[in-house]
């Protein structure tokens, strides 16, 4: 009976040191009525092993009367042998839920992707709204253990689409752009931010400070959107001989770390802390910080990849783990010293087109593989975290207030490119093309409302009727315009 519970059961999970309950006894001491048997040496967990012997009311090994009576560090294991059978049954059964789940994301993310760009549609419509179906919120399809992770998958998916762009970039390209790329990394989310402070307070009845903080969370536009978009036209000439793609993708890249640190000030503020002049420093510290180390890093790897000669896929995952580490490190360094980890990757593809431009292309060839995947994973995620209720109970003047915001935005894009050599069309390209939000709105939508600040559930909502609104919208319209308002 032991055999077939512990052993059939447990060691097919590894777990090494229970499977051996039916067989190994040691710690005899310490357990009456049982003697061991088998040489192994358990001195984290002493009488785990004894317990097929040593515990008479066992309701599986009745024959067995001696008492167990040994208890380390307050773990009954009377208890343990009774539960562990159950808990590592309830875990296959997790796992099983799990890939279940990963199965059905995949599938479902892309059969709708497939089924919106049939009737002209963006394909992201189709994952946003699998996530929303599946996600907690509506019909709980998708496992908790990979919504407790979402974030880092979300976080992978980005940094996938940073690095292809960043191997696409040419920097004699960046260069032409200058002055506008600059302005389009700030300006636009200053003009939306100050529109959510005019129209907020009065559409839907919040305080200032409130306000601002929905504008910062509404304020970034979306890498995951822009990002693929931008590389499409880049791939197909179209208004790259003015830099426009290359200018809006750089701008967007940059934008978040700047919304990011307003919001976390605004936040301060209404949780009573003062505002520190630190926080406005640290903004071009860690954008600096990460184009330094992103090019030292690309460089090195340039010259290690010139020296040693192996397959591009372990190119590519030598590059993954680095951007992985670099994203380690902004967050252990962030109390120590500003540093913008994405903008760091992007750096590091940057440099390595420049120094090993046949590597660059072979590389990005092999992300645009990986994106496949990661764009699923990334959007169908995104929609996960879209509560439909708040969008529900939004009202028409949060959709107003999204649309009136957007208006500022377009304003702060066009005085970004006033005095350029940009066309009437091609401005207007370029201010429909930075509109998109869905990735640092799922992210920081819901930190007021955790944070226990009484604006929570409006800045909430407002951040799932952007991502609703603006996702769509803005891939639509820039795959429906960018034929008609750039030249090739």
């Amino acid at each position: 009976i032991i055999k077939q519970v512990a052993i059939e059961k447990i060691a097919a999970s590894n777990y090494g040191v229970l499977a051996q309950l039916g067989e190994h006894l040691p710690y005899k001491q310490r357990v009456t009525g049982s003697s061991p048997v088998g040489p192994i040496d358990l001195s984290e967990y002493g009488g785990i092993a004894q317990l097929a012997r040593a515990h008479g009311s066992y309701p599986w090994c009745r024959w067995f009367k001696s008492s167990f009576r040994y208890e380390e560090r307050g773990l009954n294991f009377r208890s343990l042998l009774f539960f562990a059978p159950r808990v590592l049954d309830k875990k296959n059964k997790g796992e099983r839920k799990m890939l279940m789940s990963i199965a059905c994301i995949l599938l479902l993310g892309m059969m709708m992707g497939w089924l919106c760009k049939k009737v002209h549609l963006p394909g992201l419509l189709g994952m946003l709204v699998t996530g929303i179906v599946l996600g907690p919120y509506a019909l709980n399809l998708i496992d908790a253990s990979i919504l407790n992770i979402s974030s880092e998958l979300r976080k992978i998916a980005l940094i996938i689409i940073l690095a292809r762009a960043g191997l696409s970039l040419n920097l004699e390209d960046l260069k032409k752009v200058g002055r506008p790329a600059i302005l389009m990394c700030f300006v636009p989310a200053c003009f939306e931010i100050l529109g959510m402070i005019l129209l907020a307070p009065r559409l839907l009845g919040v305080s200032i400070l409130d306000a601002a903080i929905m504008g910062t969370v509404v304020g970034a536009v979306s890498p995951a959107v822009i990002v693929p978009k931008m590389l499409k036209l880049m791939e197909e000439n179209y208004g790259t001989g003015k830099g426009i793609p290359q200018l809006i993708l750089a701008g967007a890249s940059v934008d978040d770390v700047f919304v990011i640190v307003l919001f976390t000030a605004f936040t301060g503020l209404a949780q009573g802390d003062a505002v520190s002049v630190k926080n406005f420093v640290n903004i071009p510290v860690s954008i600096a910080l990460g184009i330094v180390v992103g090019m030292t890093v690309g460089y090195l790897m340039a010259k290690f990849f010139e020296k040693i000669h192996i397959r591009d896929t372990s190119k590519v995952m030598i590059f993954l783990c680095v951007s992985f580490i670099l994203v380690t490190l902004e967050d252990q360094l962030a109390d120590v010293i500003p540093f913008a980890s994405l903008i760091a990757v992007m750096a590091v593809g940057i440099t390595l087109q420049k120094k090993r431009k046949r590597v660059a292309e072979r590389l990005s060839f092999k992300f645009n593989k990986l994106w496949v995947v990661s764009e699923i994973m990334l959007f169908v995620l995104v929609g996960a975290t879209v509560n439909i209720k708040y969008a529900l109970s939004a009202g028409f003047a949060a959709v107003i207030l999204i649309f009136g915001v957007l208006v500022f935005r377009m304003v702060g894009v066009f005085f970004c490119l006033l005095k350029t050599g940009l066309n009437r069309k091609e401005r207007t390209f370029c201010m429909i093309a930075y509109m998109p939000k869905a990735t640092v709105q799922a992210a920081i939508g819901g930190i007021p409302l955790a944070m226990g600040l009484s604006c929570g559930n409006i800045v909430l909502t407002v951040a799932v009727v952007s991502i609703l609104i603006t996702a769509p919208l803005g891939a639509f319209l820039i795959d429906f315009t960018y034929q008609k308002l750039l030249s090739r």
